[in-house]
């Protein structure tokens, strides 16, 4: 494989579908996009393994999301890593590239040297689809379980979605020769086209989380369980690339599958923070709210979690009784 052709399967995920089997799916490589989330902050390697893989799993997930649909992802929990947010923004035309943004809050003095997952406690796993402007959100959560994110991503398509659902992922510092040494991920998902399952429909079972078998039976378990099967032959090198391109990857695992692809969608790190929308959060505040957040130089400031891009506001030209900035 060329390093044209590494460069050009580099932040993009291609869809694809199982026809004989009923599954769709995706495959995933993020490079520039994991570096430009990375670098907004030093997090301890714990976090930034939980946050590269929740932005994978944004970037499979939100593939699926209509033009100018925002997809949200949060966990929320009572660990040391307290919250995850990732957000996916969708395509503002056909053909443009979408964006992710990421970012953890945590206490460092609770990390401990345990893997990444274990650094999270009770909490929950939600999903957040912003449809725009006139339209209600979307909003579906279900508890932490599993002892990864992704198990926790399944675990919420079977649970809110009756959907079977499988994530096969990959991430790390990559130590190419030659390369100054940064973060790359790749990953496969497969889901069981919609289909409402017998079990689920009758309210049958035990009260616990619902997984891929709750919800399936016959030939479409079958196909299932079959499909995981070759997933499960996939090597970590092949997922993260260089050498493997992903329509190539999808030949090796499923090839009698017959897998059929369709139009690769690139993504990039991108945020949509501004001075407008910094002023409109603040348009709720009185000018005694907007005094109690001035500093001693007598400005009002702002950072943005994603990016670290940083405000510095006039207090008399904020909250709702502010002056027009304007005016002489």
């Amino acid at each position: 494989m060329t390093l044209g052709s590494q460069l050009a399967w580099d932040d993009t995920v291609l869809p694809f579908q199982l026809d004989a089997a009923d599954i769709r799916g995706r495959v995933a490589r993020l490079d520039g996009v994991l570096g430009g989330i990375l670098k907004q902050h030093d997090y301890p390697p714990q976090v930034e393994a939980l946050v590269a893989e929740m932005a994978l799993l944004t970037a499979l997930i939100g593939q699926t999301v209509k033009l100018r649909w925002k997809l949200s992802l949060q966990v929320q929990s009572k660990g040391a890593v307290r919250m995850i947010a990732t957000d996916y923004y969708g395509p503002q035309e056909e053909g443009d590239i979408a964006r992710i943004r990421a970012y953890a809050t945590y206490d460092a003095d609770r990390l401990t040297d345990e893997a990444p997952f274990e650094q999270i406690g009770d909490g929950y796993f939600a999903i957040m689809i912003d449809q725009g402007q006139g339209m209600k959100p979307y909003q579906g959560i279900t508890p932490l379980t599993g002892g990864s994110l992704s198990a926790c991503a399944e675990a919420y398509f079977a649970q809110s979605e009756q959907l079977p659902t499988r994530f096969q992922l990959s991430f790390g510092k990559s130590s190419t020769p030659g390369v100054a040494e940064h973060w790359r991920a790749g990953g496969v998902m497969l889901q069981h086209m919609p289909k409402a399952s017998p079990l689920a429909a009758s309210g049958e079972g035990t009260g616990d989380l619902l997984a891929a078998d709750d919800l399936l039976e016959g030939d479409a378990s079958e196909n299932w369980n079959r499909v995981n099967i070759l997933l499960d032959t996939v090597e970590e090198i092949e997922l993260i690339g260089p050498q493997v391109p992903p329509n190539d990857l999808l030949l090796r695992l499923f090839h009698e599958e017959v897998p059929r692809v369709f139009d690769v969608q690139p993504v990039k790190f991108g945020c949509t923070c501004s001075e407008e929308r910094v002023r409109q959060s603040l348009s709720i505040y009185s000018a005694r709210d907007i005094k109690t957040m001035t500093t001693d130089e007598g400005r009002v400031t702002a950072d943005c979690q994603f990016c670290g891009m940083h405000y510095d506001l006039d207090p008399e030209t904020v909250g709702f009784e502010a002056k027009d900035k304007n005016d002489e």
